[in-house]
């Protein structure tokens, strides 16, 4: 168990580097083979340390630990390299706290892999589409085209999906990711090439991925399901970058986007289960020890560790076809309302990243180059110009970085640097980060209120669920602006171009 100490203490451990970046010494929690770093601005760092000084108060009663507490834990998982780091958007989670990113060596026996340096929503992310479109075009039609949206994509909890699939389409899917959305026709050749992996994670094996979770992904291909999921008609507001903006496609404010947030829905969910029941059993064989039981874990060269990456990678595999699926949806409703196609309304992906993996990647350590499994719990990959891994329109600009904002605030696309790559192995945050528990949201808000302001600011809403509106509500996260600047500050991203919403799409 993590010691409990009083809150100075606890200050005692953590050391302010610079005006963005912290220190977490080690003997802040017990057994830390690594430090811990977190990035934040002034007034993120004041929401994170209330945030421990909440913990210390009430002395971690109800098992909460603050973010900055499981940045510790991580950095004390066998053959952790690095920093175990937290990004601006950071906030407590199940074993890593999401926005938590760490590596892990290869080459270490004793190196381990954690479902909960994933999530459970295995390889949530985000895709952005531009189209030839402006805001005058939208603005007359906004309600029709939300509505036209809505009805196209299944949402909600429960939702189920309109793409065929029967169980060989699915195991087809979970080992082909994008390749079977291009064989089926719900994708463009070009997709792919716009896509984190190739939208297709080569290691992935279906028969790894339980019955149980096959039969509650089947029905669910092209849904977006609940929670912070989203489909957005966005426009684009500011353009720092000029020419990383082009090479997106995006010249003109005003020029109108979508922007498509989901997973792998309860395909992932039950894989990440299955996987921790495994682990526990795979901890107590190898005798691993952890400071918190969430962070079950196996060795990576073990059965249970290879087992978890092939399915993690299925999973992955699966969410791809899931964005795929709706990016075809969304194209059909706008083709419908404008009555032309979604080819002629230049309906291209700018690029889609994931924020809830674990990949191995090739990183300079210590001036050698090493293997790592790179977690990225709530955080995104932004790998910096001329790496071979990002697509050929990038080269020049680093690759585009799509950071999901709050409905009714705004969203941000950035770029990679050099500088992310060496001081966060080329991660940085994935969006705003909340600062209330969705509990706390429905206990201080009003769905009501919530829906009228967004009114009131000109933003279309279709949601299935209108009361739990108040969980998703801007006052419910951290600033995205914020969070932004501060990756931007830190120099491990950098801004490209600002969008806000004109309509939202919700579960």
């Amino acid at each position: 168990m993590t010691t409990i100490r009083s809150y100075n203490d606890e200050l005692k451990f953590l050391e302010k580097i610079d005006s963005h970046c912290w220190r977490i010494k080690k003997g802040f929690v017990p057994n830390m083979k690594v430090e811990g770093r977190f990035y934040v601005n002034s007034h993120l760092e004041k929401l994170m340390f209330d945030e421990l000084k909440q913990a210390c108060t009430y002395q971690n009663k109800g098992g909460f630990l603050p973010g900055v507490k499981q940045i510790g834990n991580v950095a004390a998982l066998p053959g952790i390299v690095g920093c175990s780091i937290g990004l601006p958007d950071i906030h407590s989670g199940y074993g890593f706290a999401i926005g938590n990113m760490a590596a892990f060596d290869m080459d270490d026996p004793e190196a381990v892999v954690s479902p909960g340096g994933v999530g459970f929503d295995i390889n949530c992310g985000v895709r952005l589409l531009r189209t030839n479109l402006q805001m005058k075009d939208v603005i007359p039609v906004k309600e029709q085209l939300a509505q036209a949206m809505f009805d196209h994509i299944p949402v909600g909890v429960g939702s189920k999906g309109i793409i065929p699939m029967g169980a060989r389409d699915l195991e087809e899917a979970l080992e082909m990711g994008m390749d079977w959305s291009l064989r089926e026709g719900y994708a463009w050749a070009e997709d792919k090439e716009h896509c984190e992996e190739y939208g297709r994670m080569l290691q992935a094996d279906p028969s790894k991925v339980s019955a149980r979770a096959k039969k509650r992904g089947l029905p669910q291909l092209g849904t977006l399901g609940a929670g912070n999921h989203y489909a957005e008609i966005q426009v684009v507001d500011e353009i720092y970058d000029m020419h990383a903006a082009k090479k997106m496609g995006i010249d003109r404010l005003g020029q109108v986007c979508l922007m498509i947030h989901c997973g792998s829905r309860g395909l992932g969910h039950q894989t990440a289960t299955d996987a921790l029941v495994q682990m526990e059993k795979a901890m107590k064989r190898d005798k691993i020890e952890v400071n918190d039981r969430q962070l079950a874990c196996a060795r990576i060269h073990s059965k249970e560790g290879q087992d978890y990456l092939k399915s993690m990678a299925a999973a992955a595999n699966y969410a791809w076809v899931n964005r795929s699926s709706m990016t075809f949806l969304c194209r059909q409703a706008f083709a419908k309302q404008f009555n032309t196609t979604p080819d002629d309304l230049d309906m291209h992906v700018i690029y889609d990243v994931s924020h809830n993996i674990a990949k191995v990647e090739e990183h300079m350590l210590d001036g050698k180059q090493k293997r790592l499994l790179v977690h990225r719990k709530g955080s995104t990959r932004a790998f910096p110009p001329h790496h071979p891994l990002i697509p050929v329109d990038y080269q020049m600009t680093g690759q585009p970085v799509l950071i999901g904002g709050t409905m009714g605030t705004c969203s941000y696309v950035l770029t990679g640097t050099e500088k992310g790559m060496r001081d966060t192995f080329g991660s940085t945050c994935h969006g705003a980060g909340r600062a209330w528990s969705r509990a706390k949201s429905r206990r201080n808000l009003d769905y009501q209120q919530v829906l009228n302001q967004l009114t009131a600011d000109g933003i279309s809403i279709r949601v299935a669920s209108p009361k739990l509106v108040m969980e998703e509500a801007p006052e419910s996260y951290k600033n995205v602006t914020d969070v932004v600047e501060t990756c931007h500050t830190a120099g491990i991203s950098k801004k490209a171009i600002k969008l806000k919403p004109i309509a939202v799409i919700k579960g």
